[in-house]
């Protein structure tokens, strides 16, 4: 967990998506690397990691109320079909030309279709993301998993019936497959049921309670009756959506613990990730990675052209289906247990390719909704309010004042004025900048006000972070908008001989972490500017040095 929350700190450094950062640890610390965390002790933890699977899977299935769903559902389930008919007919007939045996390449191209759901969906949580492009991946990663799961029970009776290794009838296989779907989709319809009954009849902190225990109950039951609980914790969260007015309440309730519980399957999946299986797939596994890629991508753009999507659905929405891990993963474990030498076959693949996809699918899920304008200004760019040097300085200042040395040398905060306190390395932004500039502008400032100003460094205005930070980021705005088009009147102002008290209550009364600082005569030029943060560190000191 430690390293984690510095791998998460260096990963939003790098504009990296936390998912990437925690997996790129936990291969770090796990076998693969230096080896700090065993194998052993990662199998102790698995029973959190299918818990974290779960639930991100119930978050998912949350997203389909039937309202919803019949938006947009035909539309996109040709988007679907199309991706994983290219991927289902590419993956195959590539494997077959590289060598690998018939029954092999037909189960590969099933896995292929599996999109990981729980990295998907927690990039898109993580960027706040909304949009077309969001919309169909949340559908299709819900449609892929399903089919896959379906398809590679389906072939995998199939091929063993033309091999003559079936232990029972093709019937009797066939019964027992279609009894596992039914009970996984019956046990996710009464645990939503239960849950959408019981939510609005508890107590706000007993809640959480609740849904933990439906949920472990829940996954404890499938283990013991032996059904996919993939398929199981959709349908529920399926259930919930379309049974209950609490959904969003529910979702928010589980996000509380899903959060936690996240961090640790992503660092444990990172330490399981085997980089010597990459090298062991061989041609074999480059040709599924480059196969998969192909259909992933061109599948989606020629299903989205038929159905006449808009440019950024064709461009993006194969992109975002890269990730693979869970549900291919389980489904060669499943294969293994049923016929070692073809399983082994499709493990090895599976296990080699997964390094290659948990690592570039976050990466490229977050280009394609960047890329496409769904994702807030918030998650596009890096920027923090208070820096390493700032918090320093403050806990410097802190420790000062505790033992009776007072930063400011003995001077009453009455007799300060805003010209001692104020910054005045501050150029401001100009009212003709880009919309690009503006940004750049935002990332390397600590503040969340900016002063606008024009051509003679007068004050023309403020741009404020927070009123930009929910905007959707879109690239093609970068030259269109100018600084601006998006400054709002500066309704406070400092002047430099101020006493220091006359900003203690404007920022009282003011969200601004920032007042600029003008001169007196017209036209009010900017002066500098006087950071809340300053004059809450003369508060203290005021407060601490009084009578």
């Amino acid at each position: 967990m430690a390293v984690a929350l510095f791998a998460g700190g260096v990963g939003e450094f790098f504009r990296l998506p936390k998912v990437t950062s925690y997996l790129l640890a936990g291969m770090l610390l796990g076998p693969s690397v230096l080896h700090v965390v065993p194998m052993e002790h990662v199998h102790l933890i698995e029973p959190l990691t299918r818990l974290a699977i779960a639930l991100v899977l119930f978050n998912l299935g949350c997203h389909f109320p039937l309202t919803k769903v019949r938006r947009f559902f035909k539309r996109a389930l040709k988007l679907s079909a199309g991706e994983m008919g290219l991927t289902m007919v590419l993956v195959p007939v590539g494997l077959l030309l590289l060598g690998e045996n018939w029954a092999a390449a037909i189960l590969l191209g099933a896995l292929a279709i599996a999109t990981a759901p729980a990295t998907t969906v927690l990039v898109l949580k993580e960027l706040e993301s909304e949009g077309p492009v969001t919309e169909y991946t949340h559908a299709l990663v819900a449609i892929n998993n399903l089919i896959s799961i379906v398809l590679f029970e389906l072939l995998f009776v199939g091929i063993h019936f033309l091999q003559g290794k079936l232990a029972s009838p093709i019937a009797a296989q066939l019964q027992e497959v279609g009894q596992d779907l039914v009970g996984s989709l019956f046990l996710g319809i009464v645990a939503g049921l239960v849950v959408s009954f019981i939510f609005p009849l508890l107590a706000e902190k007993r809640r959480l309670i609740a849904l933990v225990a439906v949920i472990t109950l829940l996954l404890g039951t499938c283990e013991m009756c032996q059904v996919p609980y993939l398929l199981t914790f959709l349908t529920m969260g399926v259930t919930v959506a379309n049974s209950s007015y609490h959904g969003r309440q529910v979702v928010a309730e589980m996000d509380r613990f899903t959060g936690l519980l996240s961090v640790i399957f992503f660092v444990t999946h990172g330490a399981e990730l085997d980089l010597g299986a990459l090298y062991n797939a061989g041609l074999i596994g480059a040709g599924y990675c480059a196969l998969r890629l192909s259909g992933k991508i061109f599948g989606a753009a020629f299903a989205a052209r038929l159905c006449n999507e808009e440019p950024n659905v064709r461009k993006w929405l194969g992109p975002s289906l890269m990730a693979q891990a869970g549900t291919a993963i389980a489904l060669s474990a499943i294969a293994v247990r049923r016929d070692p030498e073809l399983g082994i076959q499709l493990q090895s693949i599976i296990l080699g390719t997964v390094v290659i996809f948990e690592i570039i699918g976050p990466l490229m899920i977050r280009l394609s909704v960047l890329r496409a304008g769904e994702v807030p200004l918030a998650h596009a760019i890096r920027h923090f309010s208070t820096g390493p040097v700032d918090q320093f300085r403050t806990i410097w200042n802190r420790i000062r004042l505790a033992i009776g040395r007072d930063p400011w040398g003995g001077r009453a905060a009455a007799n300060l004025t805003v010209n001692e306190l104020m910054r005045k390395n501050v150029s401001g932004v100009p009212q003709t900048a880009t919309f690009d500039e503006v940004v750049a502008v935002i990332e390397h400032s600590r503040g969340n006000t900016y002063p606008v100003v024009g051509k003679n460094s007068e004050l023309v205005g403020v741009i404020r972070y927070n009123d930009l930070s929910y905007a959707l980021f879109d690239d093609a705005l970068g030259e269109l908008v100018r600084a601006a088009d998006v400054t709002t009147r500066a309704s406070m102002v400092l002047h430099p001989d101020d006493p220091a008290s006359r900003a203690c209550t404007m920022f009282q009364t003011s969200k601004d972490d920032t007042i600029p600082v003008v001169t007196r005569e017209k036209p009010n030029r900017l002066l500098g500017v006087i950071r809340h943060r300053d004059i809450l560190r003369m508060l203290i000191r005021g407060q601490l040095s009084s009578p």
